[in-house]
């Protein structure tokens, strides 16, 4: 049976594994402690819209030059 010393690519994967788990933790964490300090987002109040209605009836000279 080799011993765990030889077998250098199992440690390079574990250490890889490790690596990688750190840095998911350590992100979360961040993400986390950012999330908690950031001020809340102002809402901008709506303003008021401007809309235009054009009616169209069937016997108007535009609506028959559109059909």
């Amino acid at each position: 049976m080799s011993n765990w010393t030889s077998l250098w690519y199992v440690w390079l994967i574990l250490l890889t594994v490790f690596m990688l788990l750190l840095c998911g933790i350590t992100a979360s964490c961040v993400k986390f402690c950012c999330q908690k300090k950031r001020p809340l987002v102002q809402t901008f109040p709506r303003g008021s819209c401007d809309l235009t209605v054009i009616v169209i009836d069937n016997d108007s000279t535009a609506h028959s030059t559109v059909t």
